[in-house]
């Protein structure tokens, strides 16, 4: 027999009554999401509305909707042009390589997860964790008094050993490893928290039976500590997938200069110049547009791989 209209609405009702239930219970926890759910309605999704002009010829007078549509012929304009393959080449190989260094705060944390030394394990990890506080401008500050060719401590040490002064601030061959392992210095230890909050649900009873059956420290860290850890860092590893194209915008346009601009002229940095400087707003908007949709592509694919070659995956 078939099931009658209100038998079948009757799993529904149960289900809207439950999720009722659970939010005028945990009301206040509710509460507490509002402030990050108009965060990103009010600045993130919001401004949306604003990609359109990427298809347009944006005339400020006339407003978003008022300006004629122009196609893709702003993506044409951009992919046909000369500094397209440069921009392109300079991004790729920038993201590649902090890509490249994303095991360094693992192995940090795995290394402060071993240490003791309950005094020393604090101070480790204070010294690790300060620079994330210092300003990008500070930073980049600090490295040009440090890399200065004539003055730069670096420098001083290089031609006391007997060297030669290298600029590396106007050099592009130096550019791309001095913006990312400054970046590596600045980030390592805060970077390496989450790891650190996922090794402490490691069971202790597992390393205390693993040291019965004679394990090694370091077969115990390959063995239990990575195992348990690797959701959080293939999660991790996604996320950052996602943001694969956005380099830092802020650093690279402070380090960059007109001798190394052949490597450290990037897709965000022409954004800012094409769109804020030179006021092409449909132009730049639809450059920040392939930017992200490199983004959301990759994104997509790698959480897919993730999911079927793991049990963790964002959805």
């Amino acid at each position: 027999m078939r099931a009658t209209k209100s038998e079948a609405s009757l799993p529904n009702q149960s289900r809207t009554y439950t999720v009722k239930k659970n939010l005028l219970r945990n009301w206040q926890l509710y509460v507490f999401l509002v402030p990050a759910l108009a965060y990103f309605i009010i600045l993130h999704y919001v401004p949306m509305y604003g990609v359109q002009i990427a298809f347009k010829n944006f005339i400020a007078t006339e407003g978003i909707w008022g300006s004629p549509w122009t196609g893709f012929d702003h993506f044409t304009r951009f992919f046909d042009s000369y500094y397209f393959w440069r921009l392109l080449k300079n991004t790729l190989l920038l993201s590649a390589y902090q890509l490249i260094l994303f095991p360094l705060p693992i192995i940090l944390a795995l290394s402060l997860n071993e240490l003791r030394t309950g005094a020393f394990k604090k101070w480790a990890q204070t010294l690790t964790y300060a620079p994330h506080f210092i300003s990008v401008v500070v930073v980049v500050g600090m490295i040009v008094i440090f890399l200065d060719p004539t003055t730069g401590l670096v420098n001083r040490i290089i031609v006391a050993l007997g060297g030669e002064s290298i600029p590396f601030l106007t050099s592009p061959d130096w550019f791309r490893h001095v913006f990312t392992w400054s970046g590596v210095w600045q980030t390592l230890g805060w970077s390496s928290i989450i790891y650190l909050a996922a090794l402490s649900a490691v069971s202790p009873e597992l390393h205390e039976a693993a040291k019965v059956d004679g394990a090694t420290r370091l077969q115990r860290i390959t063995h239990i500590n990575i195992p348990s850890i690797l959701p959080t860092i293939v999660v991790l590893f996604i996320l950052n997938i996602g943001s694969f194209m956005t380099v830092g915008f802020e650093k690279v346009l402070l380090m960059q200069n007109n001798l190394n601009m052949s490597t450290s002229d990037v897709i965000q940095t022409f954004v800012y110049q094409t769109g804020l400087l030179e006021g092409q707003y449909s132009f730049a908007a639809a450059i920040g547009l392939f930017d992200s949709a490199i983004n959301i592509t990759l994104l997509v694919i790698f959480n897919y791989l993730a999911r079927k070659t793991t049990d963790s995956s964002l959805w």
